[in-house]
């Protein structure tokens, strides 16, 4: 082996020399310490190999003496072994499939074939080209790259004329690049679900992942470590039982395949139909279907198949099976306070949904949809209530009450103005002006209720008076009264703390002074 390596290296020395240097045959001969013919008959071989001295810089020692020793022996094989690399490209997207594998399969079928280091060495080199790089990389049903079309497709309003922009969808299977496209009105969070569910509806399965860039659609907030996803997103992705990996900012290789076939797109579906004129969406999506079925039926360069078949081959086995009914689709209110009532407001109906007591002050999410209202703490959902439209109105279940307020099931003012009558006449005047000066009574409820809380706060007689000073002021609002009931409670404390000091003995001749104690 030391023999070896030294060999190997003055070979090196004798190419380095000969193309970075004028010395002749005989110069590097004596240079490296070697015989003329030495010098000759390394460099005919290295000539034979077709490489160039910076290719050979990352080869191993052990695989650079194969290719040189054995270059008759080996061109013959290799070009017989080169007509199998695009099987084996596609075969090398089956899970579980090496290299190594089908090197071992090649020997059962070639005994004397290349060694293992020489059939990995001219694999690599067949799949640097580029027009095969972006075909080859990813294993069959791992990963879904979207995005949309840096340009738009446009519509023609048939009444006005008006020109209206159109943004393009594009979804990309990696390992055989089946591709989906399609033109939507805009990239909203429900817009962008949609295509992504009907890209998924297209390729008939659902893949290991999504990776979307970082649109606002999909990710609120691009980290590299930790990616914010639009919450939508992410339940559409969990409903298909998928994962969401958004592609690093600044990474172009994360969204190299999306942004190929977006350039694909451009020059067989946006160039050919850059003339014609479309009066609805579904007419535009229809064209494009039509020129994406032609794309993907389009034979890949050197890989003699097309996506379609591709797809069919090696692709669609390992997708996961889709749900029967499509993603139903909701909406999401986060971080939302559970007021003093506990209850939470669904801020698109105006509508009050209780909670368990326990939960006042606390921050909730909530999640519904067309038919229901789900809200969760501390991601647990803590009760589904009916979907209830009717503004300022309360859904109110008896369980999420404290015991001392359950015999008020079912407000209504009645009610409300008998509680207040049990802590003074003044606050039940309070209680039922605001009932009365508003359109519905039940906008009222949250400030009766805040109103007649204070009396276990500050006790009955203080929020008596407060009230009464609100009336004279004709300023009666839960604000205003619990201010005054502060006000009032803080004048008390500092009246009984007066009183207090006014009962310590005055100061007279028998009382030690602060001087005694010098």
């Amino acid at each position: 082996m030391p023999q070896k390596r030294i060999k190997m290296k003055k070979i090196r020395e004798i190419i380095r020399l000969a193309e970075t240097s004028s010395l002749s045959q005989r110069q590097i001969a004596k240079a490296v310490n070697v015989s003329r013919p030495v010098v000759s008959e390394a460099l005919q071989k290295f000539k034979a190999t077709g490489l160039k001295r910076e290719e050979i810089k990352g080869i191993s020692d052990t695989l650079l003496n194969d290719l040189l020793t054995e270059q008759k022996k080996s061109e013959s094989k290799s070009d017989e072994l080169k007509k199998n690399f695009p099987e084996y490209a596609i075969e090398l997207k089956r899970k579980g499939v090496t290299l190594s594998l089908l090197w071992e399969e090649y020997l059962q079928n070639i005994p004397d074939g290349l060694k293992y280091a020489q059939f990995c060495w001219h694999y690599q080199q067949w799949r640097k080209d580029k027009k095969l790089s972006m075909h080859i990389d990813h294993k069959a049903g791992d990963k879904m790259f979207v995005d949309y079309a840096g340009h738009r497709m446009e519509i023609t309003d048939p009444k006005t004329g008006k020109m209206i922009p159109a943004e393009v969808f594009v979804a990309i299977l990696p390992a055989s690049q089946l591709t989906f496209a399609e033109a939507s009105e805009n990239q909203t969070q429900e817009s962008f679900m949609r295509s992504n569910e009907r890209a998924l509806r297209f390729f008939g399965g659902v893949p290991a992942a999504i990776v979307p860039d970082n649109l606002k659609s999909g990710v609120i907030k691009a980290d590299i470590y930790e990616p914010d996803l639009n919450p939508l997103f992410a339940d559409f992705a969990e409903y298909y039982r998928t994962a969401v990996i958004p592609a690093r900012s600044r990474k172009p290789k994360d969204k190299a395949h999306v942004e190929n076939a977006v350039k694909i797109i451009y020059r067989r579906i946006f160039a050919p139909l850059r003339n014609k004129t479309f009066h609805s969406l579904s007419e535009l999506n229809q064209a494009i279907k039509e020129r994406l079925e032609m794309h993907n039926n389009k034979k890949l360069t050197k890989m003699e198949v097309s996506r379609q078949e591709l797809f069919e081959d090696v692709e669609r086995s390992e997708l996961k099976a889709l749900p029967i009914n499509p993603y139903p689709l909701k909406y999401f209110q986060e971080d939302t306070l559970v007021e003093f009532n506990y209850h939470v407001r669904l801020k698109e109906d105006q509508h009050y949904y209780s909670v368990p007591h326990i939960l006042r002050k606390k921050r909730v999410k909530l999640i519904y949809d067309d038919r229901n209202v789900a809200i969760y703490h501390d991601n647990i959902r803590i009760v589904q209530h009916r979907r209830n439209r009717s503004s300022h109105k309360y859904s109110t279940l008896r369980d999420h009450m404290p015991t001392n307020h359950r015999y008020k099931d079912n407000w209504n003012p009645e009610k409300l103005k008998w509680w207040a009558g049990n802590i003074g006449e003044e606050t039940q005047r309070a209680v039922t002006h605001l009932l009365n000066t508003k359109p519905h009574p039940e906008q009222a409820y949250k400030s009766c209720m805040g109103i007649l809380g204070q009396a276990s706060k500050y006790g009955h007689d203080i929020l008596n008076l407060a009230c009464r000073r609100a009336l004279n002021l004709e300023m009666v609002s839960y604000k205003v009264i619990s201010n005054e009931a502060k006000a009032i409670m803080e004048q008390y404390e500092k009246e009984m703390d007066n009183k207090q000091f006014s009962l310590l003995p005055e100061i007279h001749k028998n009382i030690r002074g602060k001087q005694y104690y010098k």
